[in-house]
C-alpha cells in the first residue's frame, strides 16, 4: 500500500529539502518506487540535489496547478542522474516547482487551488505506481502545509537544537496531533559533536512525547557538497548517511 510522507519544519534553514532527498533516495535503494514533490513553491530548492536547473524543467508543479498540463507531465525520472547502479529495482521521480521569478511572483500574488494539489498527489501515486510519495513542504503553517500534513501517513518534523526551533516545533507537533497523523517522528539536524546525542534524544522525546527517528550530526562534509548531489549516495558510509539510512528503515518498518 502506498504511503504519503510529509517532511516539514516550522522554520526555514533546517535542511528539510536535503533530508527529504536523502531519505527518499535511501528508500528507493531498497527497491521502492518513490516520488518527491517540491511544494515549497515560494522558494523551490530540492531540484538542485538532482542536478536540475530551469533549462531542464519543461513542466513544473506550477503548470499543473494552473491547468497547463497533467500532473504526470511534471514528473521526471531522476534515477539515471543519481549514482549509477544504486537503485536496483527502485525509482525516483521528481516533481519540481518552477524556478522562474514570474511564476513565483504569481503564486505570491494569486495563490492556487489547494484541493487540486490533493488530487494531484493521488494521481501521481496511481500513474507512477508509487510506493512512497514524499512532500517537501513550505516551512511554517499555511493552507498547503495543513493539507499535506492532514493527508500524510507519516510526518517527519525537522528541527535544529535551537530554542526558536524548539518553540516552533511544539506548534507543528500540536497541529499534527489535532489532524491525527498516523505516524509522527522528529529528526534533529545539525547537532554539534560536543552534544551527548542520547541525552539530547531523551530530552526531546520527553518534551514532545514523540519519537526521535534520528539525530544528524553537523557535518562540514555535507556543507561542502553544497546541495550539488545526494550525500547518502555519494558517501554511504559517512555518519550522516548512516543516520539517514536508519530513518529510512524506520519509515519502511512502520
Amino acid at each position: 500500500m502506498s504511503k504519503i510522507v510529509s517532511i516539514h519544519s516550522f522554520r526555514g534553514g533546517t535542511g528539510k529539502s536535503n533530508i527529504t532527498a536523502n531519505v527518499a533516495a535511501a528508500i528507493a535503494q531498497m527497491g521502492k518506487r518513490v516520488g518527491i514533490v517540491d511544494t515549497d513553491i515560494q522558494s523551490p530548492g530540492i531540484h538542485a540535489l538532482f542536478g536540475f536547473d530551469e533549462g531542464r524543467i519543461q513542466h513544473s508543479l506550477n503548470d499543473y496547478l494552473w491547468g497547463r498540463c497533467a500532473i504526470k507531465d511534471t514528473a521526471y525520472d531522476v534515477s539515471t542522474i543519481l549514482k549509477a547502479g544504486f537503485l536496483a529495482k527502485g525509482k525516483v521521480y521528481l516533481i519540481p516547482s518552477s524556478l522562474k521569478v514570474g511564476e513565483i511572483a504569481r503564486i505570491l500574488r494569486e495563490g492556487y487551488n489547494v484541493d487540486l494539489l490533493n488530487l494531484g498527489f493521488k494521481e501521481l501515486i496511481e500513474s507512477l505506481n508509487l510506493d512512497y510519495l514524499f512532500i517537501d513542504t513550505h516551512p511554517g503553517i499555511n493552507e498547503e502545509t495543513l493539507l499535506s500534513i492532514a493527508i500524510s501517513d507519516q510526518l517527519l518534523i525537522i528541527l535544529r537544537p535551537d530554542r526558536q526551533d524548539f518553540q516552533g516545533t511544539a506548534v507543528a507537533v500540536d497541529i499534527a496531533r489535532k489532524l491525527q497523523v498516523p505516524q509522527l517522528f522528529l529528526v534533529v539536524n545539525r547537532a554539534l559533536a560536543a552534544y551527548d546525542f542520547e541525552a539530547l534524544r531523551d530530552r526531546i522525546q520527553a518534551t514532545y512525547n514523540t519519537p526521535v527517528a534520528g539525530i544528524l550530526p553537523n557535518s562540514d562534509d555535507v556543507m561542502q557538497l553544497a546541495s550539488s548531489d545526494v550525500f547518502y549516495l555519494r558517501y554511504p558510509n559517512h555518519p550522516f548517511s548512516q543516520v539517514i539510512g536508519s530513518i529510512a528503515q524506520q519509515l519502511v518498518r512502520h
